[in-house]
């Protein structure tokens, strides 16, 4: 009889596959009425015949998966009133989301009931192709939730050379030179209403700029929405510097000041060996205020720029040094007020330390659930909480940085308590000392080099997560590094990332080091 029992269970693993679990017992529900139930309500039919792990995920999933497609289709079709139509609206604005998540959860729903019957009627499991369909329906929802649009991403990547060529190579923000302007103007009117102002004087040996004619029209947009151009004018210049690159810029009556940009470029030319040139441009396109009286005088101006000094270091690479100091001292305190903090809280937080009476459990699980709290909020946070409470600053950042330091490094410590040797205790123990003794000579020593592991890893992360919360006011390099990022400023933002990421490449090296000498 046994024999028989043994090669029935046999069997059964065999058709289990190679990683079977334990033989439950047999269930007395008929596999046509597992598959049925499972039908009416996912996992139902699973739950029935003891499967009950595998019932309740499929359950889970299959209505939290219903529940967010009709939040999806809600949000595609907010307009429309009653489930059908608000359906058919949605499948008209994204028909290749919607009809793939309908097909994935009627497939998963059917399967989920053959799944049942199969487990129950054939007993055979199979513990993959299930679940891989349930990922592949998520991945649809989580692609649509996520608005991913690979389109986009390529049609536009173009876009983003510019200030990605500025951020990878920074440095023309970061130093310059002393120079030299050289520029003359020459006055137009538009629009030509009244007496054109007359070209400007030539003085002997200064740099002089004539504009022929001296009114015209600005470029404009017609209804369409296409451009038509202005006037075209000829600008003639004399006495600047020979072989030098002059720039063509613009002033219009209101002081706004601009390069002339025509066919994509900047308007620029290369005067000859007696510092003249000679070129035709045409008026741009501006937009004046109705409010603006009186005669519109706008003003071209030629601008040479040329250096005539040595290397001059920029505001961005002076900020960006001392800012990065700022947050390298903004870790490296909070990472010391943490582990000062954070080591008393250790020996509260490790329960094989604090299992001696119903009293130290109790303090136990409130350290322990304080840990969980303060841990559990960003220090994003913890710094918009300090902003507010003694201003923007790096002393904010210091606190956010502290209060997560001292819950992280709590954690990792009473875990590295727990996980010590008992042997060395229970010898301790043996020779009648108290309990602070017990700490003092049995658990401090095995502490040591697991604490300092992770207080100069702590550093290290505290040193990359001063740069973020410098975002939210609290000081570093992040705080400048958000003003650039707003003003488009991506050369003296370049600046900042480079500082960040080549100190947080030296501090992994330097605690690398200190953790391969002393651990």
């Amino acid at each position: 009889m046994a024999k028989e029992v043994e090669q029935k269970n046999t069997k059964v693993k065999r058709k289990r596959g190679k990683n079977p679990a334990l033989i439950k017992p047999e269930s007395r529900v008929p596999g046509e009425l597992s598959g049925l139930l499972s039908l009416l309500v996912p996992g139902l039919g699973h739950i029935i015949i003891g499967e009950i792990g595998r019932g309740f995920i499929l359950f889970g999933s299959i209505a939290s998966m219903i529940v967010m497609f009709i939040w999806r289709i809600k949000l595609l079709a907010h307009l429309e009133r009653g489930l059908l139509s608000m359906y058919n609206k949605a499948l008209s604005r994204r028909p290749v989301f919607i009809l793939l998540l309908t097909f994935g959860i009627i497939l998963l729903w059917l399967w989920n009931a053959w799944d049942a019957y199969r487990i129950r009627k054939k007993r055979e499991y199979n513990r993959i192709k299930i679940f891989v369909l349930l990922i592949a329906v998520f991945f649809i929802l989580g692609w649509q939730i996520g608005e991913i649009d690979p389109y986009k991403m390529i049609t536009r990547f173009p876009e983003t050379l510019t200030p990605i060529s500025r951020v990878l190579w920074p440095w023309k923000a970061a130093f310059t030179h002393k120079t030299q302007r050289i520029s003359a103007k020459a006055a137009i009117l538009s629009p030509p209403d009244g007496t054109p102002p007359p070209p400007s004087v030539e003085i002997p040996g200064k740099p002089y700029l004539l504009s022929e004619p001296t009114s015209g029209n600005l470029s404009r947009l017609d209804k369409n929405y296409k451009m038509i151009p202005g006037t075209t004018i000829t600008l003639t210049g004399k006495n600047f510097k020979p072989d030098t690159l002059t720039e063509i810029w613009w002033v219009d009556p209101i002081g706004n000041r601009f390069q002339l940009r025509q066919n994509g470029k900047y308007v620029s030319i290369k005067t000859d060996e007696k510092g003249s040139f000679k070129m035709k441009i045409i008026m741009p396109y501006r937009l004046i205020p109705p409010s603006s009286i009186g005669k519109m005088i706008h003003h071209v101006e030629a601008l040479q720029v040329s250096s005539i000094g040595g290397v001059i270091i920029n505001e961005p690479l002076k900020l960006a040094v001392s800012r990065m100091v700022e947050t390298i001292f903004m870790g490296m305190i909070a990472t010391l007020f943490g582990i000062i903090l954070s080591i008393p809280v250790s020996f509260l937080a490790a329960r094989n330390l604090m299992t001696g009476s119903w009293v130290t459990l109790i303090i136990y699980y409130i350290t322990r659930t304080i840990i969980n709290i303060i841990r559990s909020i960003e220090p994003l946070i913890w710094a918009l909480i300090a902003v507010v409470w003694v201003g923007l600053g790096p002393f904010a950042g210091i606190i956010a940085l502290t209060f997560h330091s001292i819950a992280a490094l709590s954690k990792l410590y009473s875990e590295a308590i727990e996980s010590i040797d008992p042997g060395p205790i229970e010898a301790i123990h043996a020779t009648g000392a108290t309990h602070l003794q017990t700490i003092i000579y049995a658990v401090v020593p095995q502490m040591i080099p697991p604490f300092i592991s992770f207080s100069i890893y702590r550093w290290d992360i505290n040193v990359r997560m001063s740069t973020v919360i410098g975002l939210v006011g609290g000081g570093g390099i992040g705080f400048i590094l958000v003003q650039y990022i707003r003003l488009l400023d991506y050369r003296a933002a370049g600046i900042a990332v480079w500082f960040i990421a080549i100190t947080v490449a030296l501090l992994d090296y330097i605690s690398s080091e200190i953790r391969r000498r002393i651990v």
